[in-house]
Protein backbone atom coordinates (compact mmCIF):
# COMPACT_ATOMS: atom_id res chain seq x y z
CA UNK A 1 0.00 0.00 0.00
CA UNK A 2 1.34 3.36 -0.99
CA UNK A 3 1.15 6.36 0.95
CA UNK A 4 0.99 10.16 -0.52
CA UNK A 5 3.74 12.45 1.27
CA UNK A 6 2.45 15.87 2.65
CA UNK A 7 4.22 17.85 0.06
CA UNK A 8 2.57 16.08 -2.65
CA UNK A 9 -0.86 16.49 -0.93
CA UNK A 10 0.02 19.63 -0.54
CA UNK A 11 0.73 20.81 -4.50
CA UNK A 12 -2.47 18.51 -4.99
CA UNK A 13 -4.15 21.23 -2.99
CA UNK A 14 -2.86 23.80 -4.96
CA UNK A 15 -3.75 22.97 -8.30
CA UNK A 16 -7.01 21.77 -7.91
CA UNK A 17 -7.86 25.77 -5.61
CA UNK A 18 -6.33 27.47 -8.28
CA UNK A 19 -9.08 27.79 -11.11
CA UNK A 20 -11.56 28.52 -7.98
CA UNK A 21 -8.85 31.10 -6.62
CA UNK A 22 -8.72 32.57 -9.60
CA UNK A 23 -12.75 32.98 -10.47
CA UNK A 24 -13.18 34.13 -6.97
CA UNK A 25 -10.35 37.02 -7.34
CA UNK A 26 -11.69 38.07 -11.10
CA UNK A 27 -15.32 37.98 -10.44
CA UNK A 28 -15.58 38.76 -6.29
CA UNK A 29 -12.19 39.89 -5.71
CA UNK A 30 -11.89 43.01 -8.21
CA UNK A 31 -15.58 44.28 -7.89
CA UNK A 32 -15.42 44.09 -3.87
CA UNK A 33 -11.73 46.73 -3.63
CA UNK A 34 -13.97 48.90 -6.71
CA UNK A 35 -17.12 48.91 -4.38
CA UNK A 36 -14.71 49.93 -0.82
CA UNK A 37 -12.86 52.28 -2.82
CA UNK A 38 -16.45 54.23 -4.32
CA UNK A 39 -17.54 53.50 -0.83
CA UNK A 40 -15.39 55.70 0.62
CA UNK A 41 -15.48 58.55 -2.36
CA UNK A 42 -17.43 61.51 -3.89
CA UNK A 43 -18.25 59.84 -7.39
CA UNK A 44 -20.60 60.65 -9.76
CA UNK A 45 -21.36 58.42 -13.27
CA UNK A 46 -19.35 61.54 -14.56
CA UNK A 47 -16.66 60.62 -12.10
CA UNK A 48 -16.68 57.16 -12.19
CA UNK A 49 -12.72 56.76 -13.32
CA UNK A 50 -11.59 59.57 -11.00
CA UNK A 51 -13.28 59.21 -7.77
CA UNK A 52 -11.95 61.96 -5.13
CA UNK A 53 -11.24 60.35 -1.90
CA UNK A 54 -13.76 61.98 1.11
CA UNK A 55 -12.94 59.42 3.97
CA UNK A 56 -16.48 57.96 6.28
CA UNK A 57 -18.80 60.59 4.62
CA UNK A 58 -20.72 58.37 2.75
CA UNK A 59 -21.24 55.92 5.59
CA UNK A 60 -22.20 59.08 8.07
CA UNK A 61 -24.44 60.14 5.54
CA UNK A 62 -26.12 56.91 5.46
CA UNK A 63 -26.56 55.98 9.20
CA UNK A 64 -27.97 59.23 9.62
CA UNK A 65 -30.47 59.07 7.06
CA UNK A 66 -34.16 58.41 8.39
CA UNK A 67 -34.93 56.19 5.09
CA UNK A 68 -32.34 53.92 5.41
CA UNK A 69 -33.44 52.96 8.95
CA UNK A 70 -37.09 52.63 7.80
CA UNK A 71 -35.65 50.50 5.11
CA UNK A 72 -34.32 48.19 7.47
CA UNK A 73 -37.01 47.84 9.55
CA UNK A 74 -39.17 47.08 6.28
CA UNK A 75 -36.59 44.48 5.38
CA UNK A 76 -36.50 42.57 8.81
CA UNK A 77 -40.17 42.33 9.12
CA UNK A 78 -40.37 41.52 5.46
CA UNK A 79 -37.68 38.47 5.95
CA UNK A 80 -38.72 37.27 9.20
CA UNK A 81 -42.77 36.89 8.39
CA UNK A 82 -42.21 35.82 4.75
CA UNK A 83 -39.67 33.19 6.42
CA UNK A 84 -42.28 32.20 9.12
CA UNK A 85 -45.05 31.79 6.62
CA UNK A 86 -43.51 29.96 3.50
CA UNK A 87 -41.57 27.41 6.03
CA UNK A 88 -44.64 26.79 8.15
CA UNK A 89 -47.39 26.63 5.22
CA UNK A 90 -44.49 24.17 3.42
CA UNK A 91 -44.23 22.04 6.46
CA UNK A 92 -47.65 21.73 6.91
CA UNK A 93 -48.14 20.79 3.14
CA UNK A 94 -45.42 18.78 2.56
CA UNK A 95 -46.50 16.63 5.96
CA UNK A 96 -50.22 16.73 5.32
CA UNK A 97 -49.67 15.79 1.30
CA UNK A 98 -46.88 13.32 1.48
CA UNK A 99 -49.44 10.26 1.28
CA UNK A 100 -50.98 11.77 -2.02
CA UNK A 101 -47.99 13.02 -3.82
CA UNK A 102 -46.60 9.39 -3.37
CA UNK A 103 -48.99 7.96 -4.95
CA UNK A 104 -49.44 10.81 -7.09
CA UNK A 105 -46.03 12.21 -7.72
CA UNK A 106 -46.98 14.62 -10.89
CA UNK A 107 -48.89 16.59 -8.15
CA UNK A 108 -45.64 17.98 -6.59
CA UNK A 109 -44.58 19.55 -10.75
CA UNK A 110 -48.05 21.18 -10.61
CA UNK A 111 -47.31 22.46 -7.09
CA UNK A 112 -43.47 23.92 -8.17
CA UNK A 113 -45.58 25.83 -10.74
CA UNK A 114 -45.15 28.95 -9.24
CA UNK A 115 -41.17 28.84 -8.89
CA UNK A 116 -41.23 29.18 -12.85
CA UNK A 117 -42.41 32.12 -12.80
CA UNK A 118 -40.33 35.18 -12.71
CA UNK A 119 -41.03 37.41 -9.63
CA UNK A 120 -41.05 40.49 -11.57
CA UNK A 121 -43.53 39.36 -13.47
CA UNK A 122 -45.61 37.80 -10.36
CA UNK A 123 -45.48 41.09 -9.43
CA UNK A 124 -46.87 42.94 -12.71
CA UNK A 125 -49.47 40.10 -13.05
CA UNK A 126 -50.65 40.62 -9.21
CA UNK A 127 -50.44 44.72 -9.98
CA UNK A 128 -52.83 44.60 -12.32
CA UNK A 129 -54.89 41.60 -10.31
CA UNK A 130 -55.10 44.04 -7.19
CA UNK A 131 -55.21 47.56 -8.85
CA UNK A 132 -57.55 49.82 -6.87
CA UNK A 133 -59.41 50.99 -9.54
CA UNK A 134 -58.94 48.59 -12.28
CA UNK A 135 -58.50 45.13 -10.70
CA UNK A 136 -60.74 42.53 -10.76
CA UNK A 137 -60.44 41.69 -7.42
CA UNK A 138 -61.63 45.19 -5.88
CA UNK A 139 -63.80 45.37 -8.33
CA UNK A 140 -65.96 42.22 -7.08
CA UNK A 141 -65.37 42.99 -3.45
CA UNK A 142 -67.09 45.78 -4.34
CA UNK A 143 -69.97 44.38 -6.01
CA UNK A 144 -70.73 41.70 -4.06
CA UNK A 145 -70.00 42.88 -0.75
CA UNK A 146 -69.44 46.69 -0.66
CA UNK A 147 -66.11 47.12 0.61
CA UNK A 148 -63.61 49.09 -0.71
CA UNK A 149 -60.19 47.51 -0.56
CA UNK A 150 -57.35 49.36 -1.33
CA UNK A 151 -54.65 46.21 -1.82
CA UNK A 152 -51.73 48.40 -2.61
CA UNK A 153 -52.65 51.79 -0.42
CA UNK A 154 -50.44 53.03 2.53
CA UNK A 155 -52.22 50.84 4.96
CA UNK A 156 -52.19 47.46 3.49
CA UNK A 157 -49.08 47.41 0.99
CA UNK A 158 -47.13 45.58 3.15
CA UNK A 159 -49.53 42.91 4.01
CA UNK A 160 -49.88 42.25 0.50
CA UNK A 161 -46.61 42.20 -0.63
CA UNK A 162 -45.85 39.08 2.61
CA UNK A 163 -48.60 37.20 0.98
CA UNK A 164 -47.68 37.84 -2.35
CA UNK A 165 -44.44 36.85 -1.67
CA UNK A 166 -45.09 34.03 0.61
CA UNK A 167 -47.38 32.44 -2.23
CA UNK A 168 -44.82 32.53 -5.15
CA UNK A 169 -42.04 30.33 -2.52
CA UNK A 170 -44.01 28.40 -0.49
CA UNK A 171 -43.29 25.51 -2.81
CA UNK A 172 -39.77 26.07 -2.68
CA UNK A 173 -39.96 25.19 1.17
CA UNK A 174 -42.77 22.51 0.33
CA UNK A 175 -39.70 20.89 -1.89
CA UNK A 176 -37.63 21.20 0.88
CA UNK A 177 -39.68 19.82 3.72
CA UNK A 178 -41.19 17.04 1.54
CA UNK A 179 -37.70 15.54 0.14
CA UNK A 180 -36.42 15.75 4.14
CA UNK A 181 -39.64 13.88 4.93
CA UNK A 182 -39.45 11.16 2.51
CA UNK A 183 -36.02 10.86 3.65
CA UNK A 184 -36.62 9.34 7.36
CA UNK A 185 -36.09 6.01 7.74
CA UNK A 186 -39.65 4.35 7.91
CA UNK A 187 -38.64 1.64 10.54
CA UNK A 188 -38.45 4.80 13.01
CA UNK A 189 -42.21 5.40 12.65
CA UNK A 190 -42.93 1.64 12.35
CA UNK A 191 -40.98 1.34 15.58
CA UNK A 192 -42.60 4.21 17.73
CA UNK A 193 -46.09 2.76 16.37
CA UNK A 194 -45.75 -0.45 17.74
CA UNK A 195 -44.49 1.57 21.17
CA UNK A 196 -47.95 2.99 21.15
CA UNK A 197 -46.61 6.14 19.68
CA UNK A 198 -49.77 8.40 17.74
CA UNK A 199 -49.01 9.82 14.83
CA UNK A 200 -48.92 13.40 16.71
CA UNK A 201 -46.81 12.22 19.01
CA UNK A 202 -44.34 10.67 16.23
CA UNK A 203 -44.40 13.89 14.27
CA UNK A 204 -43.51 15.82 17.64
CA UNK A 205 -41.28 13.72 18.78
CA UNK A 206 -39.21 12.05 16.00
CA UNK A 207 -40.21 13.06 12.62
CA UNK A 208 -39.50 17.17 13.42
CA UNK A 209 -36.06 16.66 14.93
CA UNK A 210 -34.93 14.40 12.56
CA UNK A 211 -36.64 17.00 10.00
CA UNK A 212 -34.91 20.19 11.79
CA UNK A 213 -31.19 20.66 10.18
CA UNK A 214 -33.48 21.01 6.88
CA UNK A 215 -36.27 23.55 8.83
CA UNK A 216 -33.50 25.68 10.14
CA UNK A 217 -31.99 26.03 6.54
CA UNK A 218 -35.18 26.93 4.67
CA UNK A 219 -35.56 29.02 7.13
CA UNK A 220 -32.34 30.85 6.67
CA UNK A 221 -32.75 30.49 3.05
CA UNK A 222 -36.01 32.03 3.13
CA UNK A 223 -35.17 34.88 5.32
CA UNK A 224 -32.19 36.20 3.29
CA UNK A 225 -34.08 35.90 0.03
CA UNK A 226 -36.95 38.07 2.16
CA UNK A 227 -34.91 40.51 3.51
CA UNK A 228 -32.92 41.34 -0.14
CA UNK A 229 -36.28 41.44 -1.99
CA UNK A 230 -36.64 44.18 -4.96
CA UNK A 231 -38.17 42.31 -7.67
CA UNK A 232 -41.94 41.87 -6.26
CA UNK A 233 -41.73 44.96 -4.41
CA UNK A 234 -40.34 47.36 -6.71
CA UNK A 235 -43.25 45.93 -9.70
CA UNK A 236 -46.02 46.45 -7.18
CA UNK A 237 -45.45 49.43 -5.36
CA UNK A 238 -42.18 50.88 -5.67
CA UNK A 239 -40.57 52.94 -2.62
CA UNK A 240 -44.61 53.13 -1.78
CA UNK A 241 -45.95 56.35 0.00
CA UNK A 242 -43.16 58.45 2.09
CA UNK A 243 -40.90 55.49 1.62
CA UNK A 244 -43.42 53.42 3.39
CA UNK A 245 -42.75 49.83 1.44
CA UNK A 246 -38.94 50.64 0.48
CA UNK A 247 -36.70 47.62 1.29
CA UNK A 248 -32.56 47.96 1.50
CA UNK A 249 -32.25 46.81 -1.82
CA UNK A 250 -34.85 49.45 -3.48
CA UNK A 251 -32.86 51.84 -1.32
CA UNK A 252 -29.51 51.14 -2.85
CA UNK A 253 -31.10 51.28 -6.00
CA UNK A 254 -32.50 54.41 -5.69
CA UNK A 255 -29.67 56.29 -4.38
CA UNK A 256 -27.62 54.99 -7.21
CA UNK A 257 -29.69 55.39 -9.84
CA UNK A 258 -32.45 58.01 -8.96
CA UNK A 259 -30.11 60.28 -7.00
CA UNK A 260 -27.03 59.84 -8.45
CA UNK A 261 -25.30 59.20 -4.66
CA UNK A 262 -22.81 56.65 -5.85
CA UNK A 263 -20.60 56.74 -3.17
CA UNK A 264 -23.84 56.85 -0.56
CA UNK A 265 -25.37 53.59 -2.23
CA UNK A 266 -22.31 51.93 -2.22
CA UNK A 267 -21.95 52.38 1.71
CA UNK A 268 -25.32 51.34 1.94
CA UNK A 269 -24.11 47.96 0.26
CA UNK A 270 -21.34 47.72 1.80
CA UNK A 271 -22.87 47.64 5.46
CA UNK A 272 -25.74 45.49 4.28
CA UNK A 273 -23.01 43.24 3.47
CA UNK A 274 -20.70 43.28 6.81
CA UNK A 275 -24.47 42.38 8.59
CA UNK A 276 -24.94 40.09 6.39
CA UNK A 277 -21.57 38.55 6.96
CA UNK A 278 -21.73 39.21 10.76
CA UNK A 279 -25.23 37.29 11.00
CA UNK A 280 -24.05 34.02 9.16
CA UNK A 281 -20.60 34.03 10.74
CA UNK A 282 -22.16 33.94 14.07
CA UNK A 283 -25.18 30.97 13.26
CA UNK A 284 -21.77 29.25 11.65
CA UNK A 285 -19.98 29.85 15.30
CA UNK A 286 -23.25 28.41 17.11
CA UNK A 287 -23.20 25.76 14.89
CA UNK A 288 -20.30 24.52 15.17
CA UNK A 289 -20.44 25.42 19.19
CA UNK A 290 -23.56 23.44 19.16
CA UNK A 291 -22.02 20.41 17.52
CA UNK A 292 -18.85 20.38 19.10
CA UNK A 293 -20.92 19.89 22.49
CA UNK A 294 -22.83 17.02 21.38
CA UNK A 295 -19.36 15.72 20.31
Amino acid sequence: MTTTSPSVRTSEFRLLATPLVLFLLVFLGFPAIVNLVYSVSQVSFETLRSPQLSGFSNFAAVWNDAAFWRSVWFSLRFGVLTALLECGLGLFLAIFLSPLIVKRSWLLAILMLPLMVAPALVGLMYRLVLHEFVGPVPYYLWTWFGAGVSFLGPGSAFWTLVTVESLQWTPFALLLFYMAYQAIPADIGEAAAIDGAGPLRRLWRIELPLMAPTIVAALLIRFIDGFRVFDNVYVLTGSGPGGATASLSIYIYEAFFKQGAIGKAVAASVLLFAASFAVLYGLNALATRRKGAAA
